[in-house]
């Protein structure tokens, strides 16, 4: 970091600042200009940079390198590839990961699952403890909830991910899926962080609602901290002063960690509308802007869901978007699934 002090700093407070910052581990270097001194900082000490800019004389103080340092694109200047099998997130193929938002019965997790199997998605998505922002709301089926989507999964050979919402849960999902998700409403819950950096299986961590691209960052730095290097990114959108969709969905972040971290980034433009006459378009966005992947709902009635029917497609319109996708893949140097199995029955 640097450090700059006011223009009419005077020598006793230079020598506190640069002793202050020796006394935390730094090397400290000093710059004298016409008008003001400043001081370069480096060093493995834990610096607050707040602390710094209160201490008498100082101007500002700037950070030179990011706070994260195993999630950035300097600690690791190759693309870091999460594989599960055959399935490969952060490689040349833009993988899909689709189903329901919540299980709720036999026939719909194995309907949803067959749906999105046969468009083309290597991933069943579904939720067996749910976030809600009312206690009157579906809050999902726990365990036997798990077990439907791991019939599913397996019986149309997917990979399953679903939702931890609580260090207590860990155990129980880990017996059941391939990928752990951890929600916008627990991106900065650290002590689950921490907990999951010990897990052996990816967790797939979605930014919080408003939280800004570094501190976004910063959650996965837990993760890796902890010796688990399979952190997938997923941007879902944030909330702004917009009204007329359910959040922003921000489709600069994904070129943005692109640029400045190594970890893959899928994108949700599910809860980014939360409407679904709009996921298509946000998704083939995402895509276009260099995704690595999408999280999507599909549900085989979405009318009757649940939760978040109102944002769950249909499975006609998810194959539509699949074919979509494999006209805009190629185009950027991706792939992407395969032609699927005939198609046959969705007639919405």
């Amino acid at each position: 970091m640097v450090v700059v002090m006011k223009e009419r700093a005077t020598e006793a407070q230079i020598d506190a600042v640069i002793a202050r910052l020796i006394e935390l581990g730094m090397d400290v270097h000093r710059s004298s200009g016409a008008t003001r001194t400043v001081l370069g900082v480096v060093g493995d000490g834990k610096v607050d940079k707040e602390m710094i800019e209160l201490l008498d004389g100082v101007h500002e103080v700037l950070r030179i390198s990011a706070p994260y340092k195993r999630a950035s694109r300097s600690y690791r200047p190759e693309d870091t590839v999460v594989t599960i099998d055959d399935v490969r997130i952060g490689g040349d193929e833009v993988i899909v990961m689709a189903g329901p938002c919540s299980a709720e019965t036999e026939e719909q997790c194995q309907a949803s699952a067959a749906a999105v199997k046969r468009a083309g998605a290597k991933v069943l998505r579904g939720g067996a403890f749910k976030p809600r922002s009312s206690p009157y709301s579906f809050q999902g089926l726990g365990e036997h909830g798990l077990q439907m989507l791991r019939r599913a999964a397996d019986a149309h050979n997917l990979k399953l991910i679903s939702e931890v919402m609580d260090v207590s849960q860990i155990p129980l999902i880990d017996q059941y899926c391939d990928i752990f998700q951890v929600g916008a409403r627990n991106m900065q819950n650290f002590t689950l962080l921490r907990e999951l950096g010990h897990a052996r299986k990816p967790v797939l961590l979605k930014r919080g609602i408003s939280a800004t691209i570094e501190e976004w960052l910063l959650s996965a730095e837990y993760i890796l901290s902890g010796g688990n290097n399979e952190v997938i990114l997923c941007e879902r959108g944030i909330r702004t002063f917009e009204t007329a969709t359910r959040n922003t969905f921000d489709i600069s972040a994904v070129p943005v960690v692109k640029k400045l971290s190594h970890l893959p980034i899928i994108a949700d433009p599910s809860h980014g509308a939360g409407r679904r006459d709009m996921v298509a378009q946000l998704a083939r966005a995402a895509v276009a802007v260099g995704a690595d992947g999408l999280l999507i709902e599909v549900h085989h009635d979405p009318d009757h869901a649940l939760s978040d029917g109102a944002q769950s497609m249909f499975p006609s319109q998810f194959d539509r978007l699949m074919a979509e996708l494999r006209i805009i893949a190629p185009a950027i140097g991706r792939s992407i699934c395969l032609e699927p199995v005939a198609r046959r029955g969705w007639a919405r």
